[in-house]
């Protein structure tokens, strides 16, 4: 895939509409950065944007994908390459739910954990209490980062938090 070419043909069909890239980005759920990324080549568009963007700008999947207009019908390499965008979304999305199941169930351990110990009177006793209390806390942090990965902001965070990866491992 010719990421600059796709990114020319988005910028294209954008103008077309009579769209500046932060109504685009208003749109799609996105930041004006991001589509800015988009046209110039160095990102590509999650699956579910490109379809989205495909039915915005009335156009076929298979034309965003080969950055220009087409009619003849796809051809084997460019569905290949559907289907690996596909399944790297799917991958991606799969690897999101375990986390979160992780983190839900660390969280409801520690809320029963807090609720055996309210239950059972002993949540002003010494050691009872700071178990409780961690208890309690690692069910509240883990309702955060549960609202946090569903949020549409996610992938922003993870997209900062590679970068700060990169810049530790310079």
């Amino acid at each position: 895939m010719d990421l600059i070419k796709i990114g020319a043909f988005l910028q294209e069909l954008r103008k077309e509409k009579g769209l500046t890239q932060e109504q685009l980005a208003e749109q799609t759920g996105v930041s004006r950065r991001t589509v800015s990324r988009w046209e110039t080549g160095n990102n590509m568009p999650d699956l579910d944007i490109l379809m989205e963007l495909s039915d915005f700008y009335a156009v076929d999947l298979r034309e965003i994908l080969n950055g220009e207009r087409k009619t003849e019908r796809m051809n084997e390499e460019l569905k290949e390459t559907v289907m690996q965008v596909a399944d790297y979304s799917n991958e991606e999305k799969t690897r999101l739910l375990n986390k979160m199941h992780w983190l839900f169930t660390a969280g409801l351990i520690g809320f029963i954990v807090f609720l055996v110990i309210a239950a059972a009177g002993l949540e002003n006793t010494a050691p009872y209490e700071a178990v409780g209390s961690f208890g309690l806390g690692i069910a509240f942090g883990m309702i955060i980062l549960g609202v946090i990965f569903t949020s549409r902001y996610a992938y922003k965070i993870r997209e900062a938090k590679l970068r700060l990866l990169k810049k530790i491992t310079k």
